[in-house]
C-alpha cells in the first residue's frame, strides 16, 4: 500500500468515526464496482449518504473537495445506482463529501475534518 493509500485509508476511518459520532449508521465502505467506487455509505434520518472521503496534509493548494470534479461525481453516481440496484430503501439518496486534514499524516492527532452535504451540484 502507497503512502497515498496508507493515508486515504486511515482518512475514511477517522471520517466513518466522525459520521457514527454524527448518529449516522454505516452501512458499506469501498463500495467498488467497474468504473466506480464509494468511500463510504451511511443513513441517517431520511437519508441515504454516499460520501467521499478527501484526506490532505493541508489546504496549501486547494480544498480537498475541489478534487471531486465532474467527472468523479459521474463515477460516484454511477455506483450509487448499482448499489441502490441491489438495495431497496426508501430513503433519498444524497452526495456528501468529507475533507479530512491531517498535517502530520497518520500521526496527526486530531484531524480537522469538513463534512459537506449534498456536495454535488
Amino acid at each position: 500500500m502507497g503512502n497515498s493509500s496508507l493515508i486515504g485509508a486511515w482518512g475514511e476511518v477517522r471520517a466513518a468515526e466522525y459520521l457514527r459520532k454524527k448518529r449516522y449508521r454505516l452501512l458499506g465502505r469501498n463500495f467498488t464496482v467497474r468504473g466506480g467506487e464509494i468511500d463510504l455509505i451511511a443513513e441517517k434520518g431520511d437519508y441515504l449518504v454516499f460520501v467521499e472521503v478527501k484526506t490532505r496534509q493541508d489546504a496549501a493548494f486547494s480544498e480537498a473537495r475541489e478534487a471531486v470534479d465532474a467527472r468523479k461525481q459521474g463515477r460516484i453516481r454511477l455506483a450509487a445506482a448499482l448499489w441502490l440496484a441491489e438495495h431497496e430503501t426508501d430513503r433519498q439518496p444524497r452526495f456528501d463529501v468529507i475533507e479530512v486534514y491531517a498535517p502530520q499524516g497518520t500521526e496527526t492527532r486530531r484531524p480537522v475534518i469538513r463534512h459537506w452535504e449534498n456536495a454535488f451540484e
